[in-house]
């Protein structure tokens, strides 16, 4: 009994129940843990400079908007004549998470949220025919709503990245050559998809008749009317063949 209580106290016996075998075989062999974290750190350096990455990565919303247009409506009649019917409609449609609406004075909002694994072209092609199936209930165009309702997605490539303002001590239409010649070059950037010029006047032509002379010619709108189409028309002339003729001249 003396022995076994000796063995037991002795250090020896204490360091080997208490050793943890990775940890002692890092310390005896340290030379391969530095040459196993160097290469962990070198791949992981590779690994994020090699991993794709985008300044505008393209965000999908799985979410639908029907927008109807109803002027003069109470929200109480957009409600029951307009929101409810597209509801009805739509919540037949697979995939559907959530269907919420607004309705206000004049105006009507469906939104339809669909799970994520939803592709959003297919749900706003079934929402379309949703909608295009409730017409026959909702109220005539342009006597009641003001026009069909609208299916709308959300695209954030659509969404301007940059506005740029052009101003200067120009009249508008300098102003406006010099912001086409600038949104070419824009669009010549291979990063760059559409450019739009917003708030400059387009040339315009009016033509301003007096009824009381153009009674007193006995002239009619439909005569002033054609006489300007058919003046301003853009037609191919045709083809002119011409033969060059090369002469040369000897000398003796």
């Amino acid at each position: 009994m003396c022995l076994v209580s000796k063995l037991l106290k002795s250090p020896h016996m204490k360091d080997i129940e208490k050793e943890f075998r990775p940890t002692s075989w890092a310390v005896d062999n340290k030379v391969a843990i530095y040459v196993a974290t160097a290469i962990i750190c070198l791949a992981g350096v590779f690994m994020y400079n090699t991993l794709p990455k985008e300044n505008f990565p393209e965000v999908v919303f799985p979410q639908i908007y029907v927008a109807s247009i109803f002027p003069g409506a109470s929200p109480e009649d957009v409600e029951n004549l307009v929101t409810k019917h597209i509801e009805k409609q739509v919540k037949s449609i697979a995939g559907i998470k959530k269907v919420t609406s607004n309705s206000v004075q004049g105006f009507s909002n469906v939104i339809i949220e669909f799970q994520t694994d939803v592709e959003v072209k297919e749900a706003k092609r079934e929402v379309q025919e949703a909608v295009d199936k409730a017409k026959i209930d909702l109220p005539p165009v342009p006597s009641g709503l003001l026009q069909e309702p609208q299916v709308i997605d959300i695209d954030i490539s659509a969404v301007p990245i940059m506005f740029v303002n052009l101003s200067g001590d120009y009249d508008l239409q300098t102003l406006k050559k010099y912001a086409d010649q600038m949104q070419d070059r824009i669009e010549t950037l291979p990063e760059i998809r559409r450019v739009d010029i917003v708030g400059a006047l387009d040339r315009e032509i009016q033509i301003n008749v007096d009824m009381f002379k153009l009674a007193l010619a006995g002239v009619a709108l439909d005569d002033i009317t054609n006489s300007i189409n058919y003046e301003n028309k853009i037609v191919s002339a045709g083809e002119l063949s011409v033969w060059n003729e090369t002469f040369i001249e000897c000398e003796r």
